[in-house]
């Protein structure tokens, strides 16, 4: 029988409490205090921990912290009768499973009791370890650590509501991301719905936002639904959230501060349900200092946010990629084309500047061009590895030209430090702020 400890000082409540996790077939423990539960878990390792955040001999998140640092196989369950954003946050990044307040929806905790109760009785992998799938996560593939470190923020951030912030490099796979966020929550038999702040003309994007009523304006022969009305109790996602003009970012946060919409040319609230998901291929805080984006709206969308790592930077996850792509060629059409293990070394060995979305564009060139292996000449021109020589000289092919030379040198020696820019710049012998400049200048062109 999967065992559960209750931490809560409230012996009233934890009894009634207890019951009810008993009768989903857990043996249960009850604790009063910090100390006494980690008194407990010197010589006792619960499946299941529910947690008080406020108790009278310290908060809950130390029980938390104690957990995560023992690696104990046990699902994490925070209560609280004083849900804060700041706390909420800390609690999932700490490992905690599910943030539930009071009064508790009982349905609702049933349902993580039950799938806690079975993955234990399936002696499946701990939670906090990689993802059950190795190479993915819904549409995302990758078993990098930095994929999985991915796929450990989205089931955190999934269960809540909370908005979402997603930033990467483009091509990267954000809207992927934010469809896995979704398709991971309690919304995810609602609509998932996208919508590209960029793509839309700036006089359109508020009534493709809103809806609009009949007569609104010249061509507005009917009534129209927008995005947020079409996906009530869903998922909204909100592309290159950067290129939003200014003055819809106010309407926009009003409308996530009060949850209801006005059609344009109407006068009626409409109460909204929509979770939103919102991301940029931009600095963020670089776009709130340029005046592309209300620091206000940063703020009230980046609840948690969620950094995703250009395909250079994960390690192993070209193969994955490349096969995965290949297959669908191949299921598409028929055929059985294979990728040669020249042609793999020769996709390892490039920087792939337009991430996931070169790459794939890239092995359906060279499936086109292939009879039956893809082999390296069948790559499109510009997709030419560096040369690496012990690990510290890098070269290009002849006939590169000295920009795109200087762009994988910066790159390159960017990577080699891990993202550390303040030292990437003193390696080049280049200020700070040129640095920023090159690197604003490469996503501008990705």
């Amino acid at each position: 029988m999967p065992t559960a400890l209750l931490v809560d000082d409230d012996h009233v409540y934890a009894a009634a409490l207890a019951e009810l996790i008993e009768q989903e077939n857990y043996e249960v423990r009850t604790c009063g205090g910090v100390r006494q539960a980690l008194t407990e878990l010197t010589d006792y390792v619960p499946d299941v921990v529910l947690v008080d955040l406020l108790l009278p001999d310290g908060s809950g998140m130390e029980l938390v912290h104690k957990i995560e640092s023992l690696a104990l196989h046990t699902h994490v369950f925070v209560i609280t009768a004083h849900a804060e954003l700041d706390s909420t946050v800390a609690a999932l990044r700490a490992g905690v499973e599910d943030y539930l307040t009071k009064p508790l929806d009982l349905q609702h905790l049933r349902k993580c009791l039950q799938a806690a109760r079975a993955e234990t009785s399936a002696g499946a992998e701990p939670r906090d370890g990689p993802p059950k799938a190795l190479d993915g996560l819904g549409p995302l593939v990758g078993s990098s650590s930095a994929m999985r470190e991915l796929y450990a923020s989205i089931k955190k951030a999934a269960p809540t509501n909370m908005s979402v912030f997603l930033s990467g490099e483009s091509g990267t796979g954000k809207e992927l991301a934010a469809s896995a966020v979704h398709a991971c929550s309690d919304r995810s038999d609602k609509p998932f719905l996208a919508i590209n702040c960029g793509a839309v003309p700036a006089n359109l994007i508020a009534t493709e936002l809103f809806g609009h009523e009949r007569g609104a304006f010249t061509d507005a022969r009917s009534q129209h639904k927008g995005y947020f009305e079409r996906a009530d109790g869903g998922t909204l996602f909100l592309d290159e959230i950067t290129e939003m003009p200014l003055e819809l970012q106010v309407q926009l946060l009003r409308v996530l501060e009060n949850r209801c919409i006005t059609r344009v040319g109407g006068l009626r609230e409409i109460p909204v349900d929509v979770r939103i998901i919102a991301a940029t291929n931009r600095n963020p805080r670089v776009a709130v200092s340029q005046g592309r984006l209300r620091e206000d709206l940063l703020f009230r969308l980046m609840a948690f946010p969620i950094a995703i790592a250009p395909l250079r930077r994960r390690s192993g996850d070209i193969g994955l990629l490349a096969e995965k792509f290949l297959r669908q060629h191949n299921e598409e059409n028929g055929t059985a084309k294979v990728l040669t293990t020249e042609a793999l070394r020769f996709l390892e060995g490039y920087s792939w500047p337009g991430n996931v979305r070169e790459l794939k564009n890239a092995i359906g060139h060279a499936y086109i061009l292939a009879d039956d292996a893809l082999q390296p000449s069948h790559f499109p021109q510009g997709v030419e590895p560096a040369i690496e020589e012990d690990g510290a000289l890098l070269q290009c092919l002849p006939g590169t030209p000295i920009e795109q030379f200087e762009k994988r040198f910066i790159l390159a020696t960017l990577d080699h430090h891990k993202g550390n820019k303040r030292r990437t710049a003193e390696t080049l012998g280049i200020s700070l702020k040129t640095l920023y400049n090159r690197l604003n200048e490469y996503r501008a062109q990705s």
